[in-house]
């Protein structure tokens, strides 16, 4: 891997943990390709919000359909691709919640977990996952700095949730190189030398630099 150049960087972290923000600083300073996720297309999304345990399969399967997509042009492309967010994280994290939270059934989430292992198995882990570790108040920090409509509803208890299921993945997360950046710490968004601490990290653990 090392002085290989990569093809797939991935960011992951909870609501309000800086995904997008970092994925743009990072392919500015590398020239990465960046991949967000498409929000304003995604047809299931208002359903959602309005019946979710009628909805909540149909819009998992949607993301799970979308991230399949992104990494099998990122399989096919030579450009390095950094992805804000995870096919790993629909399915160890916003999943099984909608499953604890009796919002997916049991049947529906046996079916939609089995076919992600499925997939999986069939493409590449990315050359580095990076996760953006923050505690829940700087979640609710960031995320009321934002200011997005649909995010104003979201409870502490969702946000605590969330990252609970966040810390038990990482913890046991054996795919591939990975990068915990404490975003309690770590203001990348509003520091440079922050931001650089970061690169020099990406940089040792993909190059071998140090």
């Amino acid at each position: 891997m090392k002085n290989k150049k990569p093809k797939h960087i991935a960011i992951a972290g909870n609501i309000g943990a800086g995904k997008t923000t970092l994925t743009e600083q990072l392919s500015k300073h590398y020239k990465w390709i960046p991949q967000f996720e498409d929000v304003d297309h995604n047809p299931y999304l208002n359903d959602f919000y309005e019946d979710m345990p009628r909805w909540s399969f149909n819009l998992q399967i949607y993301f799970l359909n979308s991230r399949l997509t992104q990494l099998l042009e990122i399989a096919r492309g030579t450009e390095t691709i950094i992805q804000d967010r995870t096919i790993y994280e629909d399915a160890n994290i916003f999943a099984p919640n909608l499953h604890d939270m009796g919002l997916m059934s049991q049947r529906d989430f046996a079916n939609y977990y089995s076919f992600f292992e499925t997939l999986k198995s069939m493409v590449q882990p990315p050359d580095l996952l990076i996760y953006i570790q923050c505690s829940v108040p700087t979640l609710v920090g960031q995320i009321q700095k934002r200011g997005r409509d649909y995010e104003e509803n979201i409870r502490l208890e969702y946000l605590r949730k969330l990252n609970d299921y966040y810390n038990r993945w990482i913890e046991g997360y054996k795919e591939g190189p990975l990068l915990i950046i404490n975003g309690d710490e770590n203001k990348f968004g509003e520091r440079e030398e922050d931001l650089g601490k970061i690169i020099s990290k990406i940089d040792a653990e993909l190059y071998g630099l140090f």
